[in-house]
């Protein structure tokens, strides 16, 4: 069952996802248009949940920090250190329209951006050639964003089954395919195999810190919601499996307390009753004739 909420809530939501240098994105046009993933998918439940999806894409990201060469492109070629909020606006925004978005939509905005990654090319500190349109970095990071978004799911809000967590990684193959991720993991026995692959890769760094100070000092929640940005901030360090958060000395210092641990889980349970009018999720599901509560019914749209 659907809780409606405030007015400014939908307000924030919205804000969240939505560009300040650009038209906002309409989710329920051309009506009727599928996206690349059918509603009733694992990834259409999941990416509803706002706590999800900041917590899970913190961790990505924390993961894709871990990797040299994705490291330099990532932090010599984006604005996040200038424009942090802006920065993720547009990450988030471009999830929103992979998922949710009319499939010709969603092909045309992954086209643009394999268009500006072609661009960005150079060398890690140590000498290693990188380019942004690698298979092997796509890879990676089509992977990092797999695991993050249903770890914070499972963990923080709702258990996923192994079948699910299946089901996630082959819907996610088709954008994967688009962005050229092409050798992108189709079931979790494949994620954890790249994972362990990874394992000599990936390494230490400054730039994981410098990453998450700055998460913390940006206003992207309001002020008076910045306590729990700075809890899913710490709930996002514990995602991260044991073994990486040791290589780059992320110190139980970084994660939860025992303590804020159900504080998270009740974030992550509430936020999943939690309807919001002008989220793309509702958005998407009036574009295909749904109801505007269907991913809010019982079973979650499954």
């Amino acid at each position: 069952m659907a809780v409606f909420v405030l007015p400014f809530l939908d307000a924030l939501a919205r804000d969240l996802v939505q560009p300040k240098d650009g038209p906002p994105v309409d989710f329920t046009r051309p009506a009727g248009e599928p996206a690349l993933v059918s509603a009733d998918s694992v990834s259409w439940r999941i990416f509803k949940n706002p706590v999800a999806l900041f917590v899970g894409g913190v961790a990505a990201v924390i993961l894709e920090l871990a990797d040299p060469a994705v490291r330099t492109g990532v932090w010599e070629h984006s604005s996040f250190r200038r424009e942090p909020v802006h920065r993720l606006r547009r990450t988030g925004l471009a999830a929103m329209v992979t998922v949710y978005g009319a499939a010709s939509e969603a092909r045309a905005m992954i086209a643009h951006v394999v268009r500006l990654h072609e661009k960005v090319a150079g060398r890690t500190p140590a000498g290693q050639p990188y380019h942004a349109n690698d298979v092997a970095l796509l890879t990676w990071v089509q992977a990092t964003a797999e695991f993050g978004f249903a770890q914070a799911y499972r963990q923080y809000v709702n258990a996923l089954s192994l079948e699910e967590l299946d089901r996630l990684c082959e819907e996610g193959l088709a954008a994967a395919q688009l962005y050229g991720a092409l050798d992108a993991p189709a079931s979790l026995a494949d994620l954890e195999r790249l994972f362990e692959a990874r394992r000599e890769r990936l390494e230490a760094s400054p730039i994981v810190f410098e990453f998450l100070d700055i998460l913390h000092a940006a206003p992207v929640f309001p002020l008076a919601m910045r306590p729990l940005q700075r809890l899913l901030i710490r709930a996002a360090v514990e995602l991260v499996p044991a073994w990486i958060r040791a290589r780059l000395g992320l110190t139980a210092a970084f994660g939860l307390r025992f303590w804020q641990r159900p504080l998270v889980r009740l974030a992550g349970a509430l936020a999943d009753r939690i309807m919001l009018r002008s989220s793309p999720a509702v958005q998407s599901c009036v574009r295909l004739g749904l109801p505007a509560d269907y991913l809010y019914r019982r079973g979650g749209g499954t």
